[in-house]
């Protein structure tokens, strides 16, 4: 009995040693440690005694990709790089002789960034492979693109600026999960359509509330040339279009065609201009008061030309009525003597010569009375014209610039969303 014991240990000693050697002699490359740990399956989060597991964010790179002004929304690309500290990765260097590993990940776990604030947030591995070394120590790079519904003030658009959160926090629930802890942050500075990036920051609302405040500022230069230049350009045509002359139909066809010309580019400039958000864009009110002006010149221009050609306000034609006969029997009896004396001329051709002159001398009357009376009519209405146009170029003198003015140095603070 004990010569079969003795046997069977030694059996068990060599079978133990060759065990051993064939295991060192396995594991004798990097990839045959990262096979050895890959099996391990550690897909769960390592969860210390307090639930909490640091995720460094060594280094963060934002990019604003677009901002849809129609909308408010701001659409922002951000890459990270992430270490942290696994201690069932570790390994004894004195065993296996590497310090870095090549491991994939979606063997083991890795952390999930979030944008809170964003009404869509994708994460994706910036790679599908991830480094480890020796003590356990975990680094992996991730990409983010994400929607913020950024309640950008609008209010002096085009001269428009303001700064953006974008809330960027790890998972965590009840004291468990991750805590992130930022290091470096870049910002790339790049356009993005008619929108410009500034140098954004990293700010902290509690201990687990991290974001990047993105400044962002509109190129006013397109906006104003597209949009506010040709306002003011017409409006000035219109002012100019006092120098056509009342009569003839000149002057109130040009700013008929100028009220529609504006009237139709506004229309087509809607789906251009941004969205309301808590403050309305003064650029607006500056469309407001320019289609105002424009329209009450236009109505005073054909007030004016009534008033020049019928020396009236009044909109309608006074008919006139029938004639009574009392009231027409001296005129009907004057027509009976005109055409008994034509009738003597046709028949003998006698009529006094003196007779002849002073109708024609009344008909010529006639005609100077009416002449005078069109000519005091037209410098009437020149006179009020000329007035209503001084009026007029002060008053488009006075609220052009000022709504520029306001569109350029008033501000509005806007409270934005909590996250």
């Amino acid at each position: 009995m004990l010569r079969f014991l003795n046997h069977s240990f030694k059996k068990a000693v060599v079978l133990l040693t060759l065990l051993t050697g064939y295991g060192h002699a396995q594991c004798t490359t990097r990839r045959c440690l990262a096979e050895m740990l890959i099996k391990k399956e550690y897909l769960s989060q390592p969860q210390t005694e307090n639930c909490t597991q640091n995720i460094f964010v060594k280094f963060l790179e934002y990019q604003t990709l677009s901002v849809d002004t129609k909308s408010l929304l701001l659409i922002s690309r951000l890459r990270a790089t992430l270490e942290w500290t696994d201690p069932d990765l570790a390994w004894n260097t004195s065993v296996y002789q590497f310090n870095e590993v090549i491991l994939p990940v979606s063997k083991i776990w890795s952390p999930e960034l979030h944008v809170t604030n964003g009404i869509t947030t994708e994460m994706s591995h910036s790679s599908p492979d991830l480094l480890a070394n020796s003590k356990g120590t975990v680094i992996h790079s991730v990409i983010i693109n994400a929607q913020v519904i950024c309640e950008v003030n609008l209010f002096n658009y085009p001269f428009a600026s303001d700064k953006c959160p974008v809330a960027i926090q790890g998972w965590s629930r009840m004291g468990c999960g991750t805590n992130l802890v930022f290091g470096e942050l870049k910002t790339v500075i790049a356009s993005s359509g008619e929108w410009e990036t500034g140098n954004a920051t990293l700010e902290r609302k509690r201990s687990d509330r991290n974001f990047i405040l993105v400044p962002l500022s509109i190129k006013s230069t397109q906006p104003f040339i597209t949009l506010v230049l040709p306002s003011i350009l017409i409006v000035l045509a219109d002012a100019v279009s006092f120098a056509l002359p009342l009569g003839g139909g000149e002057r109130n066809g040009f700013k008929v065609t100028l009220v529609l010309s504006f009237t139709m580019s506004l229309i087509i400039l809607n789906d251009e201009l941004p969205g309301d958000g808590e403050c309305s864009p003064i650029i607006r009110f500056h469309f407001c008061c320019c289609l105002v002006i424009l329209v009450v010149s236009m109505l005073w221009s054909m007030v004016m030309t009534r008033l020049s050609a019928e020396g009236r306000f009044g909109l309608f034609r006074r008919s006139k009525g029938p004639v009574s006969g009392n009231a027409g029997g001296g005129n009907a009896k004057e027509d009976e003597e005109v055409k008994a004396e034509v009738g003597v001329d046709v028949l003998g051709g006698v009529k006094e010569d003196g007779q002849i002159l002073k109708k024609v001398v009344n008909f010529l009357e006639a005609i100077d009375g009416k002449t005078r009376e069109s000519d005091r009519n037209q410098r009437f209405a020149s006179k009020l014209d000329h007035i209503f146009f001084w009026f007029y170029l002060n008053s488009g003198i006075a609220t052009l610039p000022t709504s520029n003015s306001v569109m350029v140095a008033l501000t509005f603070s806007v409270l934005h969303r909590m996250f």
